[in-house]
């Protein structure tokens, strides 16, 4: 079996690349990274992986990659994932993650090839969701509330599409928070993490800088998430969508509490309007929690990873840096 993961060398990619060299040592594993990306995240498998340079937004570099490579199964990770990004940059976002779709879909149909390929939708999606709407079950309606939402409710429309007018192996996953070592610096629980590895190495102020945390999230650890796309991608139905959560919401203030419970450093809390010109550029979900028995039911999937252990070990990640 030939593998394909874009976007390998992020964050979800690079640990999905490290789970597929150990639980399948006969797969060949073939990673599409931008030029000049950074390897440091498969640092552990870069003999396992075959790295190829392209870009999701150059349709030529799509083709000669997926010529090469002529993949059984597609994990289409690549994508600008940051939501306060997508208020500044809502054109690159649309591009990477709506074209780059495009692109990917249209050589597989140049090349007449049909592998299955797991689009990464996201939670996001789905938007403002009312309470009588939760656990968030697949068939809700998507009303994505920033521009990283409304590309990911796109590329996911576009998936169902693709399989209903051109017959491809397209399965659909719709991804909650993600939690875990390396995780990048702008998402809200890594940005706490590294504060407290700082502070603690007296690297800066004891001041922890917090921002909104009344919104409720669906966290799931990456490690679990990657064998969720694996199961999701082996024994999915084309054509279907699956939620990837935990099944559980926390707030802000309960991820806070238990990061304080993890540090011994004495710390002041400051909060971080991050509103500008009175405009709420982080409008979020209010809640986001899945519904995640279909993809139970399909796989026998559960969670193995505490949400203390996985911020604990992203502290960690954070502590062991510099």
């Amino acid at each position: 079996m030939r593998v394909l993961v874009t976007g390998i060398s992020g964050f979800i990619g690079s640990h999905l690349a490290e789970y597929l060299t150990q639980i399948l040592p006969e797969v060949e594993i073939f990673g599409l990274v931008r030029p000049r990306s950074c390897l440091c995240g498969l640092n552990r498998v870069v003999s396992r992986v075959k790295l190829i340079e392209g870009d999701v937004r150059d349709q030529i570099s799509v083709l000669r990659a997926l010529a090469e490579v002529r993949p059984d199964r597609i994990f289409h990770l690549a994508g600008q994932s940051a939501v306060e990004a997508s208020f500044r940059v809502p054109d690159e976002t649309f591009s990477i993650n709506i074209l780059g779709t495009v692109n990917l879909l249209e050589a597989l149909l140049e090349l007449r090839l049909n592998p299955v390929v797991l689009l990464a939708s996201s939670a996001e999606a789905y938007g403002l969701a009312f309470l009588a709407e939760l656990p968030i079950k697949e068939t809700a309606p998507l009303r994505p509330l920033n521009p990283f939402g409304v590309s990911k409710a796109a590329q996911d429309l576009l998936g169902f599409q693709y399989y209903k007018n051109y017959g491809l192996n397209i399965i659909r996953a719709r991804i909650f928070n993600t939690l875990g070592p390396r995780q990048p610096i702008h998402y809200q629980v890594s940005s706490l993490a590294n504060q407290i590895a700082e502070i603690e190495k007296k690297k800066r102020e004891p001041v922890l800088k917090v921002g909104s945390l009344e919104n409720k999230k669906d966290y799931i650890d990456v490690r679990d998430l990657v064998r969720a796309l694996w199961l999701t991608a082996d024994r999915g139905e084309p054509g279907e969508v699956y939620n990837l959560g935990s099944g559980q919401s926390w707030s802000g203030n309960e991820i806070l509490k238990l990061m304080l419970g993890m540090t011994r450093a004495r710390l002041m809390l400051e909060t971080v309007d991050k509103k500008h010109d009175n405009k709420n550029i982080l409008l979020e979900p209010p809640i986001l929690l899945a519904d995640i028995n279909r993809l139970v039911k399909l796989t026998g999937w559960k969670p193995q990873i505490s949400l203390r252990q996985s911020i604990l070990d992203l502290i960690n990640y954070w502590r062991e840096q510099g």
